[in-house]
């Protein structure tokens, strides 16, 4: 297996040297040469897998044998050892049409964990192995940081510096992020939204020098380890639905999506084999991504701040690898439509396109009315109390599917961690110990202007200037 990017002006890489990569060299993002398909055979098969069993599976038809098996088998098992369930993203079922895949089982209560624990452990291995110095740098719009953040904090040889929102993330999500004080950890809190913080990491990793200066590498979903590993719970949800409706209904899945990173690796999954009916991208306000699968037109609008600020983003960095299948891995086109974003701010496909787009997905953008909604309506009709992006989750399922469908909606995040929303919604909730505990705890973080200059002169410092 070799990567390439969806640009087209990077040589074939190994999986490894696409990892370290993160942002491809030209501006791309990295994706497989090919993708495999598994047989129906195999699927039938895979279903009798341990989760950890079936993210070994996967990874092996990807990895080229550059991680032995023992070794891949160890860092599985490491990462999610820390889960609070055996089955590390249950499943479970709401009613005859919908079932709810859980996703917060991991140690910051966010499904960031599933993957990051996992890139935690790689990375640390190939420090060690290539006795590289790794210094991770991301922006993240308030899961990501505090997963990354865990999953690598105190580990040797490895340094890690985020950049989130200046007070546009919950409490919860800050908190997590800024009373870890281990020496390896940097917290920059940024004057601005989540798309700024963005933009200065691509930036910095488009500039190469800075890049190889410091041993940058990637933790935010520009990696393609990340997409990888969230793939292994699309299997592992279709598996564990009734039989009876695998067998008489069409499956879709509902995801809250922001940085369309987890809704791609949906697609890759249904690339490599999964019958999945609909892809239902689940967005909030910041409905970018359903105005594009329902017009064809993708441009960034207004920032809007909502009860669900992890989906508070306008430029999806992960849609530039969907770009490269919906134009048939042209390369030279997709270049193309980059450059048009870039230059006027927005990509128009055509109707022959937005047939295919729509095949692919389907879309629904929640308000913040319907999001309290829905909290409130499933916490009373099924005892079961949804966090705010999971809502919105909720509300695509109820727009998007049909009678002779079932939809598996993921849960994102425990709602402890969204304590703001739940309570407009009159719903008083009992915080697990791990979440009550840092509300004690002093805060450890910079707070820095949307200045690119200013943030580099911290990361010199924090990284080392040589």
């Amino acid at each position: 297996m070799q990567y390439v990017s969806t640009r087209g002006q990077v040589a074939p890489k190994g999986f490894i040297d696409t990892v370290l990569m993160g942002l491809a060299d030209d501006g791309g993002l990295m994706i497989p040469a090919e993708i495999p398909v598994i047989s129906p055979e195999a699927l039938e098969e895979w279903k009798n897998l341990s989760y950890e069993e079936l993210f070994q599976q996967i990874f092996s038809l990807y990895i080229n044998d550059e991680i032995p098996a023992e070794d891949l088998k160890a860092m599985v098992k490491r990462s999610y050892a820390s889960f609070r369930t055996p089955e590390v993203t249950p499943v479970n079922k709401i009613n005859d049409s919908l079932y709810i895949l859980e996703l917060f089982h991991g140690p910051t209560f966010a499904f960031k964990d599933v993957a990051l624990q996992f890139m935690g452990e790689f990375y640390s291995y190939v420090s060690k192995k290539q006795n590289e110095i790794i210094h991770i740098l991301g922006a993240t719009s308030g899961d990501t940081g505090a997963a990354a953040i865990q999953g690598v904090r105190g580990k040797d040889g490895i340094k890690i510096c985020i950049l989130h929102p200046h007070q546009k993330v919950s409490k919860i999500q800050e908190l997590q992020m800024t009373t870890v004080n281990d020496e390896n950890v940097l917290n920059l809190s940024v004057k601005g939204n989540f798309d700024d913080c963005q933009k200065v990491i691509k930036d910095l990793f488009a500039d190469l020098d800075f890049k190889a200066k410091h041993h940058l590498r990637a933790i935010n979903s520009i990696n393609f380890v990340r997409i990888l590993a969230q793939t292994v719970y699309y299997f592992y949800a279709y598996f564990h639905i009734d039989a009876e409706a695998q067998a008489s209904k069409k499956v879709n899945i509902s995801v809250p999506s922001g940085n369309f990173g987890n809704i791609f690796s949906g697609f890759l999954a249904k690339r490599m084999g999964l019958p999945i009916h609909k892809l239902i991208i689940a967005t909030n306000e910041n409905n970018i991504l359903e105005r594009f699968v329902r017009t064809g037109e993708y441009k960034p609008g207004d920032f809007k701040s909502t009860h669900s600020p992890s989906m508070d983003i306008q430029v999806a960095s992960n849609f530039e690898r969907y770009l490269y299948y919906l134009l048939d891995e042209n390369v030279e086109k997709v270049s193309e439509y980059m450059k048009q974003l870039q230059t006027e701010g927005k990509i128009v496909v055509s109707p022959e396109l937005l047939a295919r787009v729509q095949n692919d997905f389907a879309a629904y953008g929640a308000s913040n009315d319907e999001c309290l909604k829905y909290i409130g309506e499933y916490n009373e009709k099924y005892d079961y109390l949804l966090d705010p992006h999971t809502a919105c989750g909720i509300a695509a399922y109820q727009e998007c599917s049909e009678e002779d469908e079932v939809t598996i909606t993921f849960a994102t995040a425990h709602p402890a961690k969204f304590d703001e929303a739940i309570a407009l919604c009159m719903i008083e909730q009992k915080f697990p110990e791990q979440i009550s505990a840092l509300l004690t705890k002093p805060q450890y973080q910079q707070v820095v202007d949307h200045d690119q200059d200013e943030i580099v002169r911290e990361l010199e410092k924090f990284y080392g200037d040589k």
